[in-house]
């Protein structure tokens, strides 16, 4: 039934510097700007901003949820240099074993949500997990 990802949103509660953020981020300008709403397309992924000024952000630093982009090897350092110039909030993700399942850089966007940069893929998590934990249930992707 599912056919891919539709879009991902994220509550922003400044769209000027969310703007600013997600277009130095993802190399990309806006294909929809208003003053409570950004549309971003980036990879093939739809990415929008809705403005919502006015709610609680403490607990998303609490949270692992997160949404992972996939970037190739040989961007990675690219990615490093620009969560720099934007003055990211890189935050250390979990320990991995990257020659096995990929590197990834974690940040946090000017509301706290937090956003992977991961180079790994479905396939090399799946193979890394039946070697390190045998007592998972690792099925085969169905893709």
């Amino acid at each position: 039934m599912i056919q891919g990802l539709g879009h991902i949103t994220f509550s922003v509660s400044d769209m000027e510097r969310s703007v600013t953020f997600y277009s130095t981020l993802l190399g990309v300008s806006p294909i929809v700007l208003g003053e409570k709403t950004a549309y971003f397309e980036a990879g093939g992924i739809w990415i929008a901003l809705n403005l919502q000024a006015d709610i609680k952000r403490d607990e998303i630093y609490d949270s692992y949820s997160h949404v992972a982009f996939s970037i190739k090897t040989e961007d990675i350092v690219q990615m490093h240099d620009t969560l720099s110039s934007l003055q990211a909030n890189v935050i250390s993700g979990r320990s991995r074993d990257p020659s096995s399942e990929g590197k990834s850089i974690y940040v946090r966007d000017p509301d706290g949500h937090l956003i992977e940069f991961h180079t790994g893929t479905l396939t090399q998590r799946l193979e890394h997990l039946k070697k390190t934990n045998p007592t998972l249930i690792v099925k085969e992707s169905s893709n």
